[in-house]
Order: structure tokens, then sequence, then C-alpha cells
């Protein structure tokens, strides 16, 4: 069974900075698909970002283009959300997630095809 642990929340105010970063183990970190998505208090789990196995390829939900970058280092098994110019509306607990995938270099935004998932880390954004 696969583990996954994020880190690096907190509290920030508006406009400022935070990297989060989710470290894998038990499982061959560069055969997955690798995703973050966020759960506001009250509203559903959403996805934020996706990157492919090797990394050539992201996908990011429309709010958070061109501030949040998500990145992977795969002989560190760890994938990386670099989130900058952050809102209120940022606030959710953020969970990183590791989709597996045979061969090709897709990203996925459903978070029912995501295999293994981490604890999360509360991320909350003041105004």
């Amino acid at each position: 069974q696969g583990q996954l642990v994020e880190s690096g929340g907190g509290l920030v105010q508006a406009g400022g900075s935070l990297r989060l970063s989710c470290a894998a183990s038990d499982f061959t970190f560069n055969n997955y698909v690798m995703g973050w998505f966020r759960q506001a208090q009250g509203k559903e789990r959403e996805f934020v970002a996706a990157i492919s196995r090797n990394g050539n390829n992201v996908s990011y939900r429309d709010s958070v283009k061109g501030r949040f970058i998500i990145s992977r280092d795969n002989t560190k098994n760890t994938v990386y959300l670099q989130m900058s110019s952050l809102k209120p509306e940022d606030t959710a607990v953020y969970y990183c997630a590791a989709d597996f995938q045979i061969f090709g270099a897709r990203v996925e935004a459903r978070s029912g095809m995501y295999d293994y998932w981490g604890q999360g880390t509360q991320v909350t954004v003041s105004s």
C-alpha cells in the first residue's frame, strides 16, 4: 500500500506564497501520475493540479493558473505545489494523490481515478 505524506501548509496572508511537498513511499513513484486536490470546509473536494509521470505534462484548474506550479522530482519521490499570490478562497485542506499509469504522459483531474491519497495539509489564507 503506497504512502503519501504532505507538508508545508500553514497560515499566510493574502498575496503570500507557500510551497507544499508530498513525499511518496512504498510504490514506484515514476509509474504514477501525481495530483493535488483541495477541500474547503463544507465543500466538495476539487482538482487543483496534476503532473504526468515524467513531468512534461501538467494541468491546472482555471482559478489557479498563473499562480500555482506543480512539479516533481522522481529521484526524491516527491511532488511539489508552489503557490503564489494566494487568495482567501484558496483556503482548504490540500491533498496529494497518485494514479497508476502503465505508459504514456497523460494527466488526470478525476479524483476517482487516483489510487493513493495523503492525509492532507491545511492551508489558510487570511485577508
